[in-house]
Parts: C-alpha cells; structure tokens; sequence
C-alpha cells in the first residue's frame, strides 16, 4: 500500500514537472516570436559603443552566471544608436570561469537591457554559454538580428 501512494506521488511530481517545462518553451517561443528581427541590411549604420556605465550594468547582470567574475574579460558588440522602445536585446562575449568546467573560456551572452534617455538603465541575463553550447546562444541571438561573435 505505502508503495501504490509513493508511485502516485512520484507520477504526480513527474506530470506536473512535465507541465512547467512545456509551459516554460511556450513563453520562450512566444517571447521570441513577438520580437521581430531587425533588417540585416542595416549592417553597422546606427551603431554606437556602450559607455562605461552601460557596460558595468551588463557586466553586473552576467556575472552572477560565471565563477570568478573579477577576473572575466569582456568583448562588447555595438550597440544600437537609438532605442524606440523601452527594452532590447543585447549579445556579446565574455573570457570567463564558468560553474560549469565545460564552460570555461569564450561564453556567449545575451541580456535584455531596459532603456532609459536612450541608454541602458538595468540588464538581465537571458542565457550564457560556452563550449558546445555556444550556438545555443548564437543562435538565440540570431532571432533578434545580433550575432554574438561580432563582439570585439
């Protein structure tokens, strides 16, 4: 009997994980589906560097995501010169320790930085990644028109 309950439960536990996965790529899907890639004929016209200030609240939003983040090296992409809406995705490289061995070395980032005056007012990580899963990323990025390994 006690078996029978712990099976249930077990199943109970393993349906509504399934559950908060499936509804986890729906947002994923649905978030990136609404955010239409800019024109890649646009190239380099209407790009700008990040300021100091910009790149230390992105820093500030990966580094949580790497093991050692005083000694990470970051690679910054321009960035675009004007910003009509209040947030946009940003992609770039950082030389890093990550949590995780495989990780260690170049890693791909991307972070949606909220906008304030035309400039980056807070950040939040979307996903970093090295190794293998660098594509992972690059493709991620590829939706909204930035490619990570434009960083320099």
């Amino acid at each position: 009997m006690p078996t029978r309950r712990f099976e249930q439960i077990a199943l109970a536990q393993i349906l509504v994980g399934g559950c908060v996965v499936v509804f986890g790529a729906c947002v994923l899907i649905e978030h990136a589906q609404a955010q239409p890639a800019p024109s890649p004929s646009t190239g380099s016209i209407g790009q700008r560097d990040l300021t100091p200030e910009e790149k230390k609240v992105i820093m500030d939003a990966v580094a949580p995501a790497l093991r050692n983040p005083g000694s990470a090296k970051y690679r910054w992409a321009n960035f675009p010169a004007v910003v009509a809406e209040d947030s946009v995705n940003y992609c770039a490289t950082v030389d890093a320790q990550s949590p995780y061995a495989a990780y260690n070395g170049r890693q791909a980032y991307i972070v949606k930085a909220q906008m304030s005056g035309n400039r980056v007012s807070s950040a939040v990580i979307g996903l970093v990644a090295g190794g293998k899963d660098f594509a992972i990323v690059t493709n991620m990025c590829a939706k909204y028109g930035l490619d990570p390994r434009n960083a320099n």
